[in-house]
């Protein structure tokens, strides 16, 4: 994807390229050093909206810090979505992070659940994003920026965004 030297203002149908890095709310890193990602902007749900908003209007070379509470983030941690299931349910190579589809022997509720623990009996399933309820600090800075083809538009991305909250999906790993 290239990124041409002229001076575009980040908006929708964009292309936008950006540096990050991710800390909690006490200045701790969630994930070490600085990331990069791409994604188009305006409203097609590959960042989250507090992203998009900081942004909106600057061009490449503006850097901020923003700070996102957990229900402008990844939502309030819900203990409502952490269920026990029968260790027989599971691959005998069941590792503490694996992720799975629903819930073995329920109806899958479109979510994705995260083994925390277990025993050789039970396995503790956390269907909540790995970073509900932390309130967190972005350090972004643009990198470039240019505009979509219609055709990149049409299809609302060219992959996989960052950043995104699916609430069907939740427990999704888009920040690994």
């Amino acid at each position: 994807m290239l990124f041409r030297s002229m001076s575009l203002d980040v908006a929708e149908g964009c292309w936008v390229k950006l540096r990050y890095r991710i800390r909690d709310a006490q200045g701790e890193e969630i994930e070490s050093g600085e990331r990069e990602l791409t994604y188009l902007h305006g409203g097609f749900g590959a960042v989250l909206q507090g992203i998009e908003d900081a942004i909106e209007g600057q061009q490449a070379g503006f850097a901020t810090t923003v700070h996102l509470e957990p229900e402008d983030a990844f939502g309030d941690y819900d203990a409502d979505l952490v269920h026990l299931a029968p260790r027989e349910s599971f691959p005998e190579n069941l590792e503490p992070g694996m992720g799975f589809q629903g819930i073995p022997g329920q109806e899958d509720d479109g979510r994705v659940y995260i083994a925390t623990e277990f025993t050789d009996d039970t396995v503790v399933l956390d269907g909540n994003h790995p970073l509900a309820g932390i309130a967190i600090r972005l350090h972004l800075r643009v990198q470039g920026v240019r505009e979509a083809t219609e055709d990149e538009i049409g299809r609302g991305s060219a992959g996989t965004g960052f950043f995104r909250v699916q609430p069907s999906a939740p427990g999704n790993d888009l920040l690994h």
